[in-house]
């Protein structure tokens, strides 16, 4: 799929007064995290014998490409606009050192095209080191990566400098057994010039309700 940037026509947005506040006047980012209801997703991966990253991975990536106030950056001349689409940029781990790696895959819309292209690249890339094991991240990605260790309750970071990033940061942690049902928490970094309260929660329920409906796409 090509990328294709469309810039913000700034005379008719809506959301420019929010936008320039948040950006500008109040620069202001937040976390919200969220149990996501992963039982009838994980009874399929299993019964289909899939592995159930790059499966969970396909669900974020439908869910963040359904809504475009997270697929706003800027382009390499400042200039704000959406992407069509964004691709994932997640992380792996090295368990002989315990490290991890960055890489990047092409979005496919499709889940068979994209479980294929996610495995093939994470075996591609398994042994490359370094925290940039693939190189040429396109500008419309999206970051995601996994806590496998811990069922954190709550997830939060910080930068110390300056960053004119636009695009969510999403961290998932171990799932858990509670009340009959298995649940991941999910930890969506949001930089609220490009999205408020509403927009993440929709977000975070598209994911949810994609992870229900996994019978319709598996």
């Amino acid at each position: 799929m090509q990328a294709v940037f469309n810039p913000v026509n700034q005379e008719t947005w809506v959301r420019k007064p929010y936008f320039d506040y948040y950006y500008q006047t109040i620069k202001c980012k937040y976390n919200i995290n969220a149990n996501i209801d992963i039982s009838l997703l994980l009874e399929e991966t299993k019964k289909k014998g899939l592995k159930f990253y790059p499966t969970f991975l396909y669900v974020i990536m439908r869910a963040v490409n359904q809504n475009p106030e997270f697929r706003m950056s800027f382009d390499e001349n400042g200039v704000l606009g959406t992407w069509n689409h964004v691709v994932p940029s997640y992380t792996i781990f090295h368990n002989d050192d315990k490290t991890f790696s960055d890489v990047w895959s092409e979005y496919k819309e499709e889940f068979s095209d994209f479980y294929q292209i996610i495995q093939d690249d994470i075996e591609t890339y398994k042994d490359v080191k370094g925290i940039k094991a693939r190189q040429g991240r396109p500008a419309n990605f999206c970051p995601v990566s996994a806590l496998p260790w811990l069922s954190f309750t709550g997830f939060n970071q910080d930068t110390y400098s300056e960053s004119s990033l636009l695009f969510p940061i999403i961290r998932f942690g171990k799932y858990f057994t509670e009340n009959g049902k298995t649940q991941i928490p999910v930890s969506v970094f949001v930089n609220h010039a490009i999205a408020d309260g509403y927009h993440t929660c929709k977000l975070v329920n598209d994911i949810q309700d994609f992870a229900d409906k996994v019978k319709n796409w598996i």
